[in-house]
């Protein structure tokens, strides 16, 4: 990590002693999958990805001065207004990787209070919106101290500081649309942060909308750090990464051109392959129910009889997010209630559609 001088604080002289800062960070859907890292959370293929704008995580950071700095770390976490003592080892891990960006942690008592507008765990990745609405609270502690710090620097740092809690909470910064990982033809794209899509979006393309149907709102039995593990060694491993890359070059020209029958194609061929490399891993697990292969093909039915522009992509879970032109909004909203809610537990799905990124409040 010592190969970002750029995000190393300057010496720091005075700290606030007191104070609360309060966010919201939303999460991601990824158009072209990361699936795979190396150390530290490096991604061995690019991704891009639509910023979500009501899945999001809210989270207020309260901090005083200790009177006496100490060796270790001394926050309180709090989810959904209760302690949350599994998820202090992975704040800890965060506060070691990013110490040395922050040096300041460690002279502060920090009081992290968390809560989503959607279930943890059930493939929404919690872990995007969780971490970048930590990174953006503790970055803009850094700016209460170092008032130097220009705008596009703040995003850039809190991005990066986001990859090292979750690699994919680096594209939940900005909006609408994020590319993380370096590409050949994505200008200034790069490993350690992700970047706003650096072209002019078609009409075809503002205003999308994403509803996700909530097939499996339980934890998920693999969780996305292990599934990344598993590509190591993985016989299509390779292949896949240079795919993701060539679905990057597509997608960026469909992005500009408005060409929405292959945004279909990439996007669920992008998810089914996703799937894919969890089924041919060693160990080997399926994320997806029987009522995701259900919704899938019944969006083809109704796409095949109504030329719609409808198409779904998986996260790592069984949930489908079914993303659609605004245009479209009315008539699907009709067939997900008139056939597709059946499939979802309890009836439940979420409308959301492509937002900005994190805010301070």
């Amino acid at each position: 990590m010592k190969d970002y001088p750029q995000f190393m604080s300057s010496e720091f002289l005075e700290l606030p002693n007191e104070g609360k800062i309060i966010c919201t960070s939303p999460s991601n859907i990824a158009l072209v999958k990361y699936w795979g890292k190396r150390p530290v959370q490096l991604p061995e293929n690019p991704s891009i990805s639509f910023t979500l704008n009501t899945c999001k995580t809210s989270t207020s950071l309260t901090y005083k001065k200790r009177d006496v700095v100490s060796k270790d770390f001394d926050f309180e976490l709090l989810f959904e207004g209760k302690p949350k003592p599994d998820f202090k080892p992975k704040i800890q891990s965060f506060f070691e990787r990013i110490e040395e960006y922050l040096p300041f942690l460690k002279q502060y008592t920090f009081t992290i209070e968390t809560s989503n507008t959607f279930p943890h765990s059930s493939g929404i990745a919690s872990s995007a919106s969780g971490m970048s609405a930590l990174a953006f609270c503790l970055m803009q502690l850094e700016k209460k101290i170092n008032h130097d710090i220009e705008d596009e620097e703040l995003l850039q740092k809190t991005s990066f500081l986001a990859r090292l809690g979750s690699g994919s909470a680096c594209r939940s910064i900005e909006g609408p649309i994020t590319v993380w990982g370096k590409h050949h033809e994505i200008e200034n794209s790069n490993d350690a942060f992700a970047i706003k899509f650096p072209h002019k979006i078609h009409q075809n393309f503002e205003k999308y909308c994403d509803t996700i149907l909530l097939i499996d709102k339980g934890e998920k039995q693999v969780s996305s750090t292990v599934g990344h593990d598993l590509m190591h060694g993985h016989p299509f491993a390779e292949r896949r990464f240079e795919q993701a890359a060539e679905n990057l070059t597509k997608l960026k020209h469909v992005l500009i051109s408005g060409d929405m029958d292959s945004f279909i194609e990439v996007v669920e061929s992008e998810a089914l392959t996703l799937h894919a490399m969890m089924m041919t891993s060693l160990p080997y697990f399926i994320l997806m129910k029987p009522n995701t292969l259900s919704v899938i093909n019944k969006v083809w039915g109704y796409r095949k009889k109504t030329g719609s522009k409808l198409c779904f992509t998986l996260d790592a879970g069984a949930n489908v997010h079914l993303l659609y032109p605004d245009s479209e909004k009315e008539e699907v909203l009709d067939f997900i209630t008139s056939e597709l809610v059946a499939y979802c537990q309890n009836g439940q799905y979420i409308c959301d559609k492509i937002g900005l990124g994190a805010k301070i409040l």
